[in-house]
C-alpha cells in the first residue's frame, strides 16, 4: 500500500524544513486578526514555527513574524505563541475530531 504525502512547512526562524504537524502555525486571518491556529486549517496566511521555545523566541526577536504573516504581531500574539511553544505538542494538536483518517 502506498504510504500518505506527509506536507513539509519550514520553520520562520531556524529555517529547518519539518512535517507540518510537527509545527506551530501561525494564521492572519482574512478579518487581519493574528493568532495560533491549533486545527491547522483556518483560513488565512499561515507561517510555522517549531515546538521549542528557543524557536518561537527567536521568531519573535528576529521579526520572522512579522515577514512572514505581513504586518507586525499584535502584543498578545507573541505571549501566545511562547505559550504554545513551551506547552509542547499535545497543546497545539488538533483535536481527534478534526484529524482526518488514514
Amino acid at each position: 500500500m502506498p504510504s500518505r504525502h506527509v506536507p513539509i512547512r519550514s520553520c520562520a526562524a531556524c529555517r529547518t524544513a519539518r512535517p507540518k504537524a510537527e509545527l506551530i502555525r501561525v494564521v492572519r486571518t482574512p478579518e487581519g486578526m493574528i493568532e495560533v491556529d491549533p486545527s491547522g486549517r483556518a483560513a488565512g496566511r499561515g507561517a510555522y514555527v517549531c515546538r521549542r521555545p528557543e524557536c518561537a523566541q527567536a521568531a519573535v526577536r528576529k521579526d520572522a513574524m512579522r515577514r512572514a504573516l505581513g504586518r507586525p504581531l499584535p502584543p498578545g500574539a507573541a505571549e501566545l505563541l511562547l505559550a504554545a511553544a513551551k506547552a509542547g505538542p499535545a497543546a497545539t494538536a488538533p483535536p481527534a475530531a478534526m484529524r482526518r483518517r488514514p
